[in-house]
């Protein structure tokens, strides 16, 4: 496709702006000619879903000065009485189209868990989102879903850590979910990071409600890493007045440290620590001279 072809096929905007969906924290951008547009309104847009209803949580931008290479999808309208109340119904029904589902799904002995039933808002569509352990051969459900609902159907799997952020609930802190309260996108969380903060390697402790190691993993590692900085590993061996010892314990928040054999036993601060082994190594860098 040539250069001129492609600008023809491509939408032309005045202006873009940021829309939220009710069902997840993250903001997408839309183009629209509408100048009427503010902050808050409830609007109709083409997603890859289908038609859906939003809320603006942006003023009008300049199109031309967002640097974007993605498709970028229309407003279609400000949001009309009709339009909410279709999709208040469409929620509605959901409950009930979750059933149905779920009978197809027992009925045909599918190993696979059902999460959540979306109509799209003009119904053209309903999106089934459910986990499984192994690809399921849904094609026989897909048929008699098609017969129920006479209209599109999309069936969706999702990872366990999507399945928390729908599910919701409360964590270990006794806060709600970090997943289903702001986090948009799933960061990877590695049992170094665990590590890093010198907690007991105990996976059922260390994992969250989706099964995976805890977001809040993350959160403190780089200050985690800046305090292990220079400091030896547990069970570490080192020098301290004429005897060897070992590290047995180490606290990185209360900044302390216990050196221990098996005749003695000395708790330090970390900085004395660090103080005392830049000690060494330059006594080591004066005698190799």
């Amino acid at each position: 496709m040539s250069e001129i072809e492609n600008k023809e096929k491509t939408p032309s905007y005045k202006y873009i702006v940021s829309v939220k969906f009710a069902n997840s924290k993250k903001a997408y951008n839309f183009g629209t000619n509408d100048e009427t547009i503010v902050y808050g309104d409830k609007v109709v847009v083409e997603t890859v879903r289908g038609m859906e209803i939003g809320e603006i949580i942006s003023d009008l931008r300049d199109f031309a000065s967002v640097n974007t290479t993605m498709e970028v999808k229309p407003v279609l309208r400000k949001a009309t009485e009709k339009d909410m109340a279709a999709n208040e119904r469409n929620k509605a029904d959901s409950p009930e189209a979750m059933k149905k589902c779920q009978q197809c799904i027992e009925k045909l002995g599918l190993e696979m868990y059902l999460i959540s039933a979306e109509y799209t808002l003009d119904r053209s569509k309903v999106i089934f989102s459910y986990v499984a352990d192994d690809r399921i051969d849904f094609r026989e459900l897909l048929k008699q879903l098609a017969a129920i609902f006479r209209c599109r159907i999309e069936l969706r799997q999702i990872g366990s850590r999507d399945k928390a952020k729908i599910i919701g609930g409360l964590g270990t802190c006794g806060m709600e979910t970090c997943c289903s309260r702001f986090l948009d996108d799933f960061d990877i969380v590695s049992i170094n990071m665990a590590k890093n903060q010198l907690l007991a390697l105990n996976t059922q402790k260390l994992s969250g409600q989706c099964g995976k190691l805890m977001c809040c993993l993350k959160y403190e590692d780089d200050n985690y890493k800046s305090m292990r900085k220079g400091l030896p590993k547990l069970n570490a061996l080192v020098e301290y007045e004429g005897e060897k010892f070992r590290i047995t314990s180490m606290n990185l928040l209360n900044g302390s440290v216990r050196l221990s054999n098996r005749n003695n036993a000395i708790d330090m601060t970390l900085a004395d620590l660090k103080k005392h082994l830049q000690i060494e190594d330059a006594d080591d860098e004066t005698e190799d001279n």
